[in-house]
């Protein structure tokens, strides 16, 4: 009996342990660096907002509302692969940009891949949905979690292609090349290479285990 105590108390951690989310401190994958080190927004600054609104809370960054603009990596990003999850409430809003400058907003002077609560917003058009590129390609499938849990996104971005990849299925596959007409409205679709960001929308939304790999 004893013995059988044992071995459950183990199992019962080990469950435990594994839970249904990733740690908030999960090792970079191989080949990858990390952009969030868990613990300070080191290597990251604010561009176009309030300072005050975005920290960190056991190895969460979080962003607590709207009034925060963006939040930028200190240094830029050509072609790569980005991984990273993030927690939206109901009707939660926010965005990751890309190949981004630090003037004008992200979303049309570089690239944004939505990040949103698509359920609980009404009247959407196809490229608002969650894990498009905002305004210009709209995801392929829906695999967004609902509100309260966590995601996990990944953006390969080499050279005029872009992937997004949500919870597992691709929902993006696009050439940039392909859409001439948006250059106009999104000049950042024509850039090589620029900042990686974070936007302040409007609910706090979390992130971790933001890992990055040059292509």
């Amino acid at each position: 009996m004893r013995h059988t105590m044992v071995l459950l108390a183990v199992l019962y951690g080990w469950l435990v342990g594994m839970g249904t989310d990733t740690r908030a401190d999960d090792p970079a994958p191989q080949g990858f660096v990390k952009l969030f080190n868990g613990k300070d927004l080191n290597n990251w600054k604010v561009h176009a907002g309030k300072k005050d609104v975005w920290g960190v809370d056991n190895g969460v960054m979080y962003v607590s509302g709207g009034g925060g603009g963006w939040l930028m990596t200190e240094e830029e990003y050509s072609d790569f692969e980005l991984r990273l999850e993030f927690k939206l409430p109901k009707m939660g809003n926010s965005g990751v940009g890309i190949r981004a400058p630090m003037i004008g907003d992200p979303a049309y002077q570089g690239i944004e891949i939505q990040l949103l609560d698509d359920p609980n917003w009404k009247g959407l058009r196809p490229t608002q949905f969650c894990g498009a590129i905002y305004d210009v390609v709209g995801p392929s499938a829906k695999a967004l979690k609902p509100f309260g849990e966590w995601n996990a996104m990944r953006i390969v971005a080499k050279g005029r292609k872009v992937e997004v990849e949500l919870n597992g299925t691709k929902i993006v596959d696009a050439n940039l090349d392909d859409y001439p007409d948006k250059f106009k409205a999104h000049p950042g679709l024509l850039r090589k290479s620029g900042h990686i960001g974070l936007q302040s929308y409007n609910y706090r939304v979390e992130f971790k285990n933001i890992f990055l790999k040059k292509l």
